[in-house]
């Protein structure tokens, strides 16, 4: 298969309508070819193109922080000498100076395929000013490695945050130029979007089921995404992120384990078997130990579990990491009535919301946890209704 990048960097009757224009490339580590040439190099050694400025989105162009919500500066490339822009620093959204360093936009952005992941609300921001300031936008597009499978609550309304960019479920199943497609539609952008579309791409063919396995390198779309596997499992790991237990972060799995010193997952184990037995299919579920080096319960021993769909009886359609995710949090509960589960420190810019409902687009998905007599079915009757809607609402923006 090819990427966009590599149809652009190949197709000199692509990069025809972009001579004369001034070029800035969106891009952060794993924006690279199929050769794995970082993408910024790759279009600067192309005749013809003449590169004026790039961007870099959450944990910088060239990946320089490890932490999450750690801030990057603004910079010159020291050998193109072009202004590197962070778009998460100072600002979120671009600049009237940035807009004026160029004329077209090309985004080559690796994403995951979860809702909360912030680049595609980097570039919706960009999309939205592209069509304020008259700019052309590319998208040159890349796999979702999380597949095809819709999974979540719609963000509700009123929700929308620097993790929340829209009506969009968790788990959403587009691609990045296809998620162009359809914010562009859904604010009615007028701005001149061009998709550069991938050729040869697979979404549900195995064994990658939405990443081309064995024929693309895995880089790491942002320092702690450092699997496939850890695409896969996100969309329900990440809901850790709002608790006061580890997602995993300050260790070499992180948002594959979850898991903390005061909470004995040997017993939320057999808790979320006896609730929801179902939910935990498609997958394997470990019992584990680690210790974070840095980040939440630094240095401290904590029990956990890693969620494994690297093994040949991974199924990709019985395997549902948000509701996993969501079961492992309702076992807590059951089990540690009283714990403090929580977190109430700021996250992603905002300080007076919960950073779960953040995270879950809404109310619903804490409240399910906390009342001791909801039942799985209640959470069914919830999210299947959703993740209909979404299923024909993404439908004509399909690509692939």
């Amino acid at each position: 298969m090819k990427l966009g990048i590599d149809r652009l960097v190949e197709d000199g009757s692509l990069r025809g309508a972009l001579e004369g224009r001034r070029i800035a490339l969106l891009g952060h580590p794993a924006s690279v070819t199929r050769h794995c040439q970082h993408s910024l190099d790759a279009l600067a050694a192309c005749g013809g193109l003449r590169l004026t400025a790039a961007f870099g989105p959450q944990h910088g162009m060239r990946g320089d922080k490890q932490d999450n919500m750690i801030e990057s500066e603004d910079y010159t490339d020291p050998t193109l000498g072009i202004p590197v822009f962070s778009l998460y620093g100072r600002v979120r959204r671009p600049t009237a100076e940035m807009l004026e360093s160029f004329d077209v936009l090309l985004v080559d952005l690796q994403d995951i395929g979860t809702r909360i992941y912030t680049f595609i609300t980097t570039l919706a921001y960009m999309l939205e000013a592209g069509a304020q300031a008259g700019k052309s936008v590319w998208v040159l597009d890349r796999p979702n490695p999380a597949g095809r499978p819709v999974e979540g609550t719609l963000l509700e309304p009123g929700w929308e945050s620097f993790v929340g960019v829209g009506p969009l479920i968790m788990r959403h199943g587009l691609t990045m130029g296809e998620f162009a497609r359809w914010y562009v539609a859904l604010r009615k952008l007028e701005v001149d979007l061009q998709v550069v579309a991938m050729e040869g791409y697979r979404p549900e063919a195995g064994p990658g089921y939405g990443w081309p396995a064995f024929e693309l390198a895995w880089v790491n779309p942002s320092p702690n995404a450092s699997s496939l596997n850890m695409a896969r499992c996100f969309p329900g790991t990440v809901l850790f992120e709002g608790t006061t237990l580890s997602e995993g972060r300050g260790t070499t799995n992180s948002l594959e384990i979850v898991g903390g010193p005061d909470v004995d997952f040997a017993r939320v184990l057999r808790r979320a078997r006896s609730f929801a037995p179902d939910w935990l299919a498609g997958c394997q579920v470990r019992l584990c130990h680690f210790e974070p080096t840095f980040q939440k319960h630094q240095g401290k021993l904590c029990s956990g579990v890693q969620i494994h769909t690297d093994f040949a009886g991974y199924d990709p359609h019985r395997f549902r990491p948000y509701r996993l995710g969501a079961l492992l949090l309702k076992a807590i509960r059951l089990e540690y009535p009283d714990y403090e589960l929580w977190h109430r420190l700021p996250y992603e810019y905002e300080t007076g919301r919960l950073a779960i409902d953040l995270l879950s687009g809404g109310t619903f998905l804490r409240e399910w946890v906390d009342d001791g007599s909801a039942q799985p079915a209640d959470f069914e009757a919830r999210l299947a209704p959703d993740e209909r809607r979404w299923m024909e609402t993404r439908r004509e923006f399909l690509i692939y």
